[in-house]
């Protein structure tokens, strides 16, 4: 695995709380800092404020679900090149998995899904991101 030059920061969005205190606990355990957001319209406010290096959304969630919080997301220049990782066990994303490309999402997890999945593929993403800012 990478090694990050900081603890990256994360910006975890997930309605359920029992779910979001296991996935922060994940992250945490991995050497990245949480940020939490429980629906739509506060993850917006708080990747604004905070500028995380990545976030980790649900799709179906409150307010404005996954798909539109990242073409937000996309559209804003503060948050553009910020990756985001969807993560979904929602029936409906499997009639149409390209809709989270469509909007924008960086890559999907299908629930259930392992830590060191999650783990590795946010370093990754966070390196690429970083690559592309410095060149």
């Amino acid at each position: 695995m990478s090694a990050l030059p900081e603890r990256s920061l994360v910006l975890l969005v997930e309605d359920d709380r029992d779910v979001r205190l296991l996935f922060a606990m994940w992250l945490r355990d991995a050497g990245f800092r949480v940020d939490e957001a429980h629906n739509g319209h506060q993850a917006l406010d708080r990747a604004i404020e905070v500028l995380p290096d990545a976030i980790l959304t649900d799709l179906h969630i409150p307010g404005i679900d996954g798909y539109e919080l990242t073409r937000r997301l996309k559209s804003e220049h503060r948050t553009r090149t910020i990756p985001v990782v969807a993560m979904t066990g929602y029936e409906p994303f499997t009639q149409d998995p390209s809709r989270a490309d469509r909007a924008g999402c960086d890559a999907v997890l299908a629930k259930p899904f392992q830590r060191d999945d999650v783990v590795t593929l946010l370093r990754a993403l966070i390196d690429e991101a970083r690559g592309r800012r410095t060149a």
